[in-house]
């Protein structure tokens, strides 16, 4: 299954919160094993949870004895059994993205969004009104200050997805941030 579809999203969103934090350093890994381990007894290479995290390049798509072993960290029989809560939860009804975040709709004008993404990418967005957002401050990204663009949301573990990007007065163009891995955080500033 891809690293990027809904469900492992998620579940990377529950094996975080079961084990108390958001890996972003090889020790956080590190210490996400040793958690598992913990509870498990099982071991799990650290680049295997690098890739799935998006922390390092890698497979696409995640084996199913990782899905397995991640399930039971966070108190499933295996991954056919955490799917199967998911639908419960969900009440059989569709969904396109899961995750914590910002919807432009709640937004005020003169906000900033604070955005990260690997590897090691930050940008500082200001909400304009009506979706669109202007570029304050960009480290590490294509994305250029003085930028303008739109977006509806921003959600963690979700790439950005940006359209009517401006730059250097070219035609407007889409564009997606974050599409190894999602947003690793948003903040409100």
């Amino acid at each position: 299954m891809n690293k990027n579809a809904p469900e492992i999203i998620q579940l990377r969103l529950d094996v975080e919160q079961r084990a108390g934090f958001r890996p972003s350093s090889p020790a956080d890994f590190e210490t996400l094993i040793l958690k598992i381990w913990e509870v498990l007894h099982e071991n799990i290479a650290l680049s295997t949870l690098e890739r799935l995290w998006g922390y390092v390049d890698g497979a696409e798509n995640t084996r199913q004895s990782t899905l397995d072993l991640l399930a039971r960290f966070v108190g499933h029989r295996d991954w056919r059994d955490y799917l199967e809560q998911l639908t419960k939860n969900e009440q059989g009804s569709s969904h396109s993205f899961i995750g914590e975040g910002v919807h432009t709709q709640d937004l005020q004008p003169n906000q900033r969004i604070e955005v990260t993404w690997l590897p090691n990418r930050r940008c500082v967005f200001r909400y304009l009104g009506d979706m669109r957002f202007v570029v304050e401050e960009s480290i590490h990204s294509k994305l250029q200050v003085g930028d303008t663009f739109i977006s509806t949301f921003f959600l963690i573990g979700q790439p950005l997805y940006i359209d009517q990007l401006i730059q250097n007065a070219q035609p407007p163009v889409s564009y997606i941030a974050g599409n190894n891995g999602g947003l690793q955080s948003v903040t409100l500033k």
